[in-house]
């Protein structure tokens, strides 16, 4: 028999993220705050015993990590790769099926405008990326990466990001990525989280009552229309 070209393991990752539970507390995690084992319990519909099981399991893989504050553990996603993971997987995921008025709106809102881990996604995510590269603010630098141009540094700067320090940060600077609901790209990588915070320390966007989803004011409908050509309707 021929020996198969395999360069990773890829079924234990997929065994972990198989199970129901599992899943939807990285899907939960997916907010970029740090959450508690009980909340994190309460999402996935298990006991506080099953939920601290589960992410023993989660921590071991490298999925998420844990910090301690005070008497209390909160935890979040190991990084941003494995936000890109999960976000992946639901692009070729089926949609969760709508069984009441409240998932219909929740479904509604995350559409509109959500984080991505740390970044912006949903309808206002690719209107923003749209807007960037129509308007000359970032072109391609590769395959998936970009550069921000002399314009684009002018008006990010404008808004208080300091460009040259983000393309030396760790994480990758500036990439795209299919956003899971759109099937259009968003900005992701060291750009568009810092972005994405400065929005919202500005008040152009609020965090909702549904996690993961945004809500953009009209200061932030105003701020995107000047600062980028982007019109959000």
């Amino acid at each position: 028999m021929a020996e198969l070209a395999v360069t990773s393991d890829i079924a234990p990752v997929a065994a972990l993220l198989a199970d129901r539970a599992r899943a939807a507390m990285l899907t939960a995690l997916l907010d970029g705050r740090p959450l508690a084992a009980g909340e994190l319990a309460r999402t996935a519909g298990v006991s506080a015993q099953t939920a601290s099981a589960h992410l023993a399991r989660l921590l071991e893989a490298g999925f998420v990590t844990a910090v301690k504050q005070g008497r209390h553990r909160y935890y979040r996603l190991q990084n941003a790769e494995v936000a890109q993971v999960i976000e992946a997987l639901s692009r070729i995921s089926p949609p969760v099926e709508v069984r009441s008025l409240r998932q219909s709106r929740d479904a509604r809102r995350l559409h509109e405008a959500r984080t991505c881990y740390d970044h912006l996604a949903g309808e206002a995510g690719v209107a923003l990326f749209a807007a960037l590269v129509d308007g000359g603010l970032i072109e391609r630098d590769g395959e998936e990466s970009y550069e921000v141009t002399e314009k684009g540094e002018d008006r990010l700067g404008a808004l208080g990001l300091d460009v040259p320090a983000l393309r030396r940060a760790r994480r990758r600077f500036a990439w795209h990525c299919l956003d899971w609901t759109e099937r259009r790209p968003h900005l992701n990588g060291a750009l568009g989280a810092a972005l994405t915070d400065r929005m919202i320390e500005l008040g152009w966007f609020e965090r909702g009552s549904t996690r993961r989803a945004l809500r953009v004011t009209d200061d932030g409908l105003r701020g995107l229309a000047d600062s980028f050509g982007c019109v959000l309707v």
